[in-house]
């Protein structure tokens, strides 16, 4: 079927034209005339798939008959990934003169609270900043909210895990209730929370709620076209097997991201390869978000070959040219590792994933194995005796500096510092609490 046929607005598909989307994928043929329809929708489909067009298209299809205040709230787990939504919304409404807020963390809240009061047509948003303004921001700021047609959960899995639970549930108490207003979840990784969905009552006077792909989405978990290998090394000598990876010969121009468990980690290799004079970027929680936003640009013009990440660059992020994903630090997860993986080998191009694995890391390997049901190949370009030769003291001498720089920069200081607060306030809060709840003790007469 073709857009016009699945009920898309002729403004909309010249705007796809433009942008050289002309077919729509399974997804968006199978959810967009059931949204129009005015079903609530759950979809399922792996990464990569075009999952941000099956709710955008139906949503702008009917906002452009009725263009006034919020019509639609999207909400994402990364900041990067609110921002990419963003831009394929302005991209595809530039013709219709679409007002858009990005409601995320690491910007001027004023200016946010400024920007909602003036009723964008569609926000979105972190579950996390969101909650912020419902809480502080005031009616001016949040009315607008009390009125929206759409609410989008994207990465739904994520959003409806404990982490998110309440901030969630504060952006919930805003919007209209599941009666008025339509609910779309769109993931690639169908948890029990969403299953959970699928049983609850349909409200009375609305459609059934539709339902994409789910249990098989569940089952295919890694594109056909990527190839998954390890190679396994000493704990102590990661950074001198990953330099050695990232410049064989096939690997020297590709473009490649590196995940791993934590920021500290991230910012330690960032600073070491760059010593190396390898086009290095990275992307952690500790950045500020303009740097984060400009880590993300860079990588996708190629200024930058090397992503270093944590995890907020695992979900959702569309850029088209990787070709390699290294797994520095092996996820508990093992659908994280999906994820992660899902970033190169997308819409049937070809892509490689490298884990190194390290003398704890087995039985976590071993479980993503079990996961996607394919045992992992073992990389035999790395050899012992070249990255002892090539890398190892070229690297540990870098790192030595990298780590003497993050000690002269102070890096990590404001979170050890919110730590410390946190702490202090939390120890406060149960002093308080012991004695308002505990009446003292006589003391015994002797």
């Amino acid at each position: 079927m073709s857009f016009p046929e699945l009920g898309v607005s002729k403004w909309l598909v010249e705007a796809l034209n433009a942008m050289k989307i002309h077919t729509p994928t399974a997804i968006q043929s199978a959810c967009i005339p059931k949204i129009l329809a005015g079903h609530d929708c759950i979809g399922g489909a792996k990464t990569g798939s075009g999952k941000t067009i099956a709710f955008a298209a139906p949503m702008l299809s009917k906002w452009s008959e009725d263009p006034s205040g919020i019509f639609g709230v999207i909400l994402t787990p990364t900041r990067e990934l609110a921002l990419q939504i963003a831009e394929q919304f302005a991209a595809l409404g530039a013709s219709m003169n679409i007002r858009i807020s990005v409601i995320v963390g690491g910007e001027d809240i004023v200016k946010q609270a400024l920007e909602l009061q003036k009723r964008p047509h569609f926000v979105i948003a972190t579950p996390g900043r969101l909650a912020d303004h419902i809480l502080n921001s005031g009616e001016d700021t949040i009315g607008g909210l009390k009125r929206v047609k759409y609410l989008v959960l994207d990465e739904a899995d994520i959003l409806l895990s404990n982490s998110f639970g309440g901030d969630l549930q504060r952006c919930f108490s805003i919007l209209p209730s599941s009666e008025k207003r339509q609910t779309l979840l769109f993931t690639a990784t169908v948890t029990d929370a969403v299953r959970a969905l699928k049983e609850r009552p349909t409200p009375a006077g609305k459609p059934p709620v539709f339902i994409h792909e789910v249990e098989t989405v569940d089952k295919v978990a890694i594109p056909s076209t990527l190839t998954i290998q390890y190679v396994l090394v000493p704990s102590f000598v990661k950074e001198a097997y990953l330099h050695n990876i990232l410049t064989l010969p096939q690997n020297e121009k590709s473009a490649a991201i590196v995940f791993v468990n934590r920021s500290d980690t991230a910012e330690v290799l960032r600073r070491t390869l760059r010593k190396l004079e390898l086009r290095v970027t990275s992307l952690h929680s500790q950045m500020p978000q303009a740097e984060r936003t400009n880590s993300i640009h860079r990588f996708k013009a190629g200024a930058a070959r090397i992503l270093i990440s944590t995890d907020v660059g695992s979900r959702g992020l569309d850029i088209p040219n990787v070709e390699l994903v290294i797994n520095y630090d092996i996820p508990a997860d093992a659908d994280v590792f999906i994820h992660r993986v899902g970033r190169t080998a997308r819409a049937g191009r070809k892509g490689t994933s490298i884990s190194i694995m390290a003398e704890r890391d087995v039985d976590r390997i071993k479980a993503i194995e079990e996961r996607i049901n394919k045992e992992m190949e073992l990389l035999e370009d790395v050899e012992d005796n070249k990255v002892i030769k090539e890398s190892l003291s070229a690297v540990s001498n870098a790192k030595r500096e990298a780590l003497m720089d993050m000690d002269r920069d102070n890096f990590g200081e404001k979170r050890k510092i919110n730590k410390r607060k946190n702490g202090d306030e939390q120890t406060t809060s149960k002093v308080v609490k012991a004695k308002k709840g505990k009446k003292p003790k006589k003391e015994k007469s002797s």
